[in-house]
């Protein structure tokens, strides 16, 4: 990937401003009020939406809460930073936005689950404040490392990261400061908030058109996927069964989901009553989507559309015209350095995505060209097998996936003609041993092309962020 190009920013740009990162767990990017969902209720993220910049083609670099958290902190790909699972440690050395910000004269913050590192709860480098949970944490009544002190909590946990949060905003508004609010919610198991639990009792749940085992859905599709249906991230399975039913599973989702958007109003009008709302950047995301069905799949993980899209809005009424809906692909590789920018502090070369503050703001024009394209990576996991490795390229039009130790079907979607990946355009052509590389086998020129080209631009990328290509595996002739 070609260094970033230069961008002018306005002198407001470039002001010190406080920030506000709430990331959510697990969260789809449809999943919300102003998307369009059927019944989900999200009033106050649709309020950040419509004052705000929506940005329609958020994404993650690889679909798993550690990778994709340790990436949000560095501005690096997986393979750069080295955090391939759920286990490993971010490498103390490497810059991050809140290591950056905190040298700069910023007050930092995590509060919330932080989830790296395997279950450590202990205080992570570039926070002066530490609140978090060890693990996955408790829906109810959890444990609190604060500032290395353990203590339990009564209530529910949402709420809780929420006061703590509130506290922080309101003791903090004379200097800049910059808060990381990583919620639990709405990872499994979905508990909800007890005045949440019987919302939605009689809605209708919705299941997508690939959810149907049949075979016309399976058609040119590789067999890993076929086999995981009944397997843990399956909707044959649904997690070994520990999970009553599709519609229960999906509805206590949906309530989990509410407390959420409660604490996104907590926190807005906190910062409103503390007079900084103004000139405070919030951004709302979360670590990965999750599959609710499609392809018989669910959780994340794949490389398919639910898994790695996110809800991406920015709010910050000192400096964006609200209701702005983007078609920029804003990856959470790009979180890091806007942060950076954002308090005036030159973005570190090691970071490899790319501020998009120029895009939130009339007065910055028409930005450098975007990116159209980014990799995609997901690492294969001893506990969670039935996933093969995967390495892909989604451009602004095509979804292309080359998978790793198994000997099956790649996979190649035209997401402007088939959006929800029903057709994989190389269903025909299998990798195996035998056969040769998968371009000699490829009968149509205008495909053989085409994917010559796409593996391309996926090894460019590779090389350019640090990764350890071999540019003629399978792609020779």
């Amino acid at each position: 990937m070609a260094a970033p190009l230069p961008l002018r920013l306005s002198a407001r740009l470039r002001e010190k401003r406080n920030i506000v990162l709430i990331l959510t767990d697990d969260l789809r990017y449809d999943f919300l009020g102003f998307m369009g969902h059927p019944f989900l209720e999200t009033p106050n993220i649709d309020r950040m939406a419509k004052n705000g910049v929506v940005f329609r083609n958020g994404f993650v670099t690889h679909s798993l809460c550690s990778p994709s958290r340790a990436t949000i902190l560095s501005g690096r790909y997986s393979h750069a930073h080295g955090v391939l699972d759920n286990q490993t440690p971010l490498p103390p050395r490497l810059a991050t936005y809140p290591q950056e910000l905190q040298r700069a004269g910023y007050r930092t913050a995590y509060i919330g689950k932080f989830h790296m590192g395997g279950a450590s709860d202990e205080p992570r480098p570039g926070f002066d404040h530490w609140v978090s949970l060890r693990g996955q944490g408790v829906y109810s009544d959890p444990v609190f490392n604060v500032n290395g002190k353990r203590s339990k909590h009564s209530g529910y946990v949402t709420d809780i990261i929420t006061d703590y949060s509130k506290r922080f905003i309101e003791e903090n508004r004379e200097r800049p400061f910059c808060m990381t609010i990583g919620h639990k919610a709405v990872h499994m198991e979905f508990t909800p908030a007890p005045r949440h639990a019987g919302k939605y009792a009689s809605a209708a749940i919705p299941r997508p058109a690939s959810m149907a085992d049949t075979e016309a859905n399976y058609r040119g599709k590789p067999e890993w996927v076929r086999r995981q249906r009944n397997a843990y991230h399956g909707v044959g399975s649904m997690f070994d069964h520990t999970v009553a039913s599709f519609d229960d599973f999906y509805r206590d989702y949906c309530r989990t989901a509410l407390a959420v958007d409660e604490s996104v109003g907590t926190i807005l009008g906190t910062l409103e009553k503390s007079g900084i709302l103004e000139d405070t950047l919030v951004v709302f995301t979360s670590d990965n989507g999750f599959m609710f069905g499609e392809h018989g799949l669910l959780d994340k993980r794949a490389m398919y559309e639910p898994s790695m899209r996110v809800p991406m809005i920015a709010h910050c009424p000192g400096l964006i015209h609200g209701g702005q809906q983007r078609r920029e692909m804003v990856l959470n590789l790009d979180l890091a350095p806007t942060f950076v920018e954002a308090a005036g502090v030159p973005v570190p070369p090691t970071m490899q995505g790319r501020s998009f503050l120029p895009l939130l703001s009339p007065a910055a024009g028409n930005p450098a060209p975007w990116r159209t394209e980014f990799l995609y990576e997901y690492f294969w996991e001893r506990g969670y097998a039935s996933t093969p490795t995967v390495v892909g390229l989604r451009t602004d039009r095509y979804s292309y996936m080359r998978y790793h130790g198994i000997w099956d079907l790649d996979e190649l979607y035209d997401i402007e003609k088939d959006p929800d990946q029903m057709h994989n355009l190389l269903g025909e052509v299998r990798t195996t041993t035998e056969e040769g590389p998968l371009i000699q086998r490829i009968k149509d020129p205008e495909l053989k092309a085409l994917v010559r080209d796409l593996d391309r631009r996926l090894f460019k990328i590779l090389q350019e962020t640090g990764g350890a290509p071999e540019p003629n595996w399978r792609s020779a002739g």
